[in-house]
């Protein structure tokens, strides 16, 4: 897959390379895929992606900075425990320096979008991805067609927290051999659909995940991030594109309150809630999906 030079690490003073791929015709209306929390741009069902270039989207997925094929910061260190305390706290003023924030994430998608020669894009992302979604079209509003974001929050601490067991199953570490890898990716099922989650499908994508890119390292710095860059609340007011909120209600790693808040802040904002969705895209539910992408990118 190709590769583009996008930025600076503010940490290091390094580029970063973003590891890319593109679905469709580049004449087509461009569709910027952000993928969530550890998860490689191969998240992004193929099927999902085809769906959309189908309907008249040039789809463009990729790894996040930390994660999959892209740059990885290893050994750049910092103390993650006083950056969440201060988060949780609501104490901007003691936050510790973090290797990068989701502005830098951001930023990192925007140079994608320079490389490919884009001027503007429709911009959507899941989980994590919809927190950096968010930060895209706050801070680079000139290059955003329209928002989409899927099963995230504006980043008060005060709404969608994970269930305890949504919580352990992402934070605890992950076994580094391969077969138990995957038999332990079953523990994700805590927060997915519980109508359509299937053991086999998420022991296949473990499998493709654990040989295309095992990094667990990148998971602190990227969590960092999320807690470091706080509240985008007092900011989405300001939002001036058309956006839609997609949220599941058996979504139990960031729960619904994060959605109907987004939703509530960005003016204009439609809300797609989905009573059979968790924290995931089952394929079921993507002609549903796509429709409603489709319409608002037409708004």
């Amino acid at each position: 897959m190709p590769r583009a030079v996008v930025n600076s690490i503010p940490a290091t003073a390094e580029k970063v390379e973003v590891e890319y791929e593109t679905i469709g015709s580049p004449t087509d209306s461009p569709l910027l895929l952000i993928m969530g929390f550890t998860a490689q741009l191969t998240l992004w069902p193929d099927g999902l992606c085809q769906m959309l270039a189908d309907r008249g989207f040039y789809v463009i997925r990729f790894d996040n900075r930390d994660c999959g094929l892209s740059t990885k910061l290893d050994g750049v260190e910092f103390d993650l425990g006083a950056v969440m305390v201060a988060a949780l706290d609501d104490r901007p003023d003691l936050l510790p320096p973090v290797p990068y924030t989701l502005s830098d994430m951001a930023a990192d998608a925007a140079g994608l979008l320079v490389h490919l020669g884009i001027d503007a894009a429709h911009i959507m992302g899941a989980s994590m991805g919809g927190m950096i979604a968010q930060t895209f079209a706050l801070e680079y509003p000139q290059h955003t067609l329209s928002l989409v974001s899927i099963m995230s929050t504006p980043g008060d601490p005060e709404v969608s927290q994970p269930t305890p067991e949504a919580g352990a199953a992402l934070l605890a570490p992950p076994p580094t051999d391969r077969a138990a890898y995957i038999e332990n990716s079953i523990a994700s099922m805590v927060w997915q659909s519980k109508k359509y989650a299937n053991p086999d499908e998420v022991r296949a994508q473990a499998a493709l995940d654990f040989d295309r890119s095992f990094y667990p390292e990148g998971s602190t710095r990227q969590l960092g991030a999320i807690y470091a860059s706080g509240r985008r609340s007092p900011l989405l007011p300001s939002l001036d594109t058309p956006t839609l909120v997609i949220h599941g209600r058996d979504d139990t790693l960031l729960p619904p309150s994060g959605g109907f808040r987004t939703a509530e802040l960005i003016p204009g904002a439609n809300l797609l809630f989905m009573a059979d969705m968790g924290h995931d895209l089952p394929e079921p539910l993507w002609p549903v999906l796509v429709d409603a992408i489709v319409a608002n990118a037409a708004r």
